[in-house]
């Protein structure tokens, strides 16, 4: 299956909730959304996605995404897609970082991998543990009100599990976690996540207010040394998403004790062949993981799937349906969420199929 023309396209992924917020005063209401189709000698094609969430959230943007993507694609022609370590190592050398342009060009090579074996890529990736995957649901920042009552929208939906979008002023972070946590049962999951937007004495404030509550503190602040004090002051379970761009970086916070959950997120690592190497990691040293990407639509919903629906149950502490948060569809065939869970498919490859019809015409073309 060697690589004989690649075929970018892009399209924007509206929110069905109109606005997605997050800590500093960060938003998102359109996404800019890049898939990638690998068109090979034997007629088949694999499609991969990726989709920052907005240009300040982590070094990635969609514009980069396609610019990256030109110029790694002269490399790329003629390689064998289905031999993941080869195309990785290529696109490596041919480009320093950029991990999330290579994470659409490595998914979509596994879709091959897996189209070629006959097997779904779940199967490729360790095989099925469970029936489903459980999935959490973020709720946008907003008033400690607006966000109780989105919640007790989502359980109805089957959600159980909520990341709660915190990050701005102290107090008002303080009162969006007691009234959310107050909606919540005993075996319902809260996680106040930060995404980097608290100054360390804002976190200490907001980790000392909520210290009898059951509730999870996801990255409060920008760095990792700012990170790893708070996670030294409160007893609180920890978890870890920004910071945790690779390999190095997950053993450093190993051999520290920085986390007790890491946010795995897809194209934050370059990829699904990276993205597994760090899940393998994980289970190794006892750490759970949300199993996720940054955002997109179908195609990325599905990789999330297959990636999180082959890692042992009990180091799954979520996962996500982006392709519910959105108005358009990337692709046919994206696993569908049932009441609170999605499954990997079991057609080969991800199990997706894109067309023109969904996507239009493509932007670049490189053979």
């Amino acid at each position: 299956m060697k690589i004989t023309e690649i075929r970018v396209y892009q399209i924007d992924l509206p929110l069905v909730e109109g606005r997605y917020s997050w800590g500093d005063g960060k938003f998102v209401e359109v996404f800019d959304c890049t898939v990638v189709e690998l068109v090979t000698d034997s007629g088949s094609s694999g499609w991969g996605e990726v989709c920052p969430l907005g240009p300040f959230y982590l070094p990635a943007f969609g514009r980069g995404a396609r610019a990256a993507i030109a110029e790694l694609s002269p490399h790329l022609i003629g390689l064998d897609a289905t031999e993941t370590g080869v195309v990785n190592l290529v696109m490596d050398q041919a480009l320093l970082g950029h991990p999330y342009a290579k994470s659409a060009i490595d998914m979509a090579c596994w879709d091959l991998l897996g189209k070629r074996a006959g097997m779904p890529v779940c199967d490729l990736m360790g095989g099925r543990h469970g029936e489903a995957v459980a999935l959490y649901r973020a709720i946008s920042q907003e008033s400690p009100e607006a966000m109780a009552a989105k919640i007790a929208k989502y359980r109805d939906e089957g959600y159980t599990k909520f990341q709660l979008k915190v990050g701005g002023d102290a107090k008002d972070d303080i009162a969006r976690i007691k009234a959310t946590r107050a909606l919540l049962d005993r075996d319902e999951v809260l996680v106040a996540d930060a995404n980097t937007g608290w100054l360390m004495h804002d976190a200490a404030r907001v980790v000392d207010a909520v210290s009898d509550l059951d509730v999870y503190i996801e990255q409060p602040c920008k760095t990792y040394e700012e990170s790893l004090t708070i996670r030294r002051r409160t007893a609180r379970p920890f978890v870890l998403d920004e910071n945790i761009d690779g390999v190095h970086m997950l053993m450093r916070a190993l051999s520290d004790g920085a986390m007790d959950v890491i946010n795995l997120k897809i194209s934050k690592v370059g990829g699904l062949t990276k993205a597994m190497q760090i899940r393998d990691l994980c289970v190794s040293f006892g750490v759970a993981m949300t199993i996720e990407d940054s955002w997109g639509g179908d195609i990325i919903t599905a990789a999330i799937s297959h990636l999180a629906h082959s890692t042992p149950e009990r180091f799954r502490f979520s996962s996500t349906d982006f392709n519910s948060y959105v108005t358009v569809d990337t692709a046919h065939g994206g696993p569908k969420r049932q009441t609170g869970f999605i499954s990997a498919a079991n057609e080969p490859g991800l199990g997706v199929t894109s067309d023109v019809t969904l996507l239009g015409q493509p932007v670049a073309v490189y053979s």
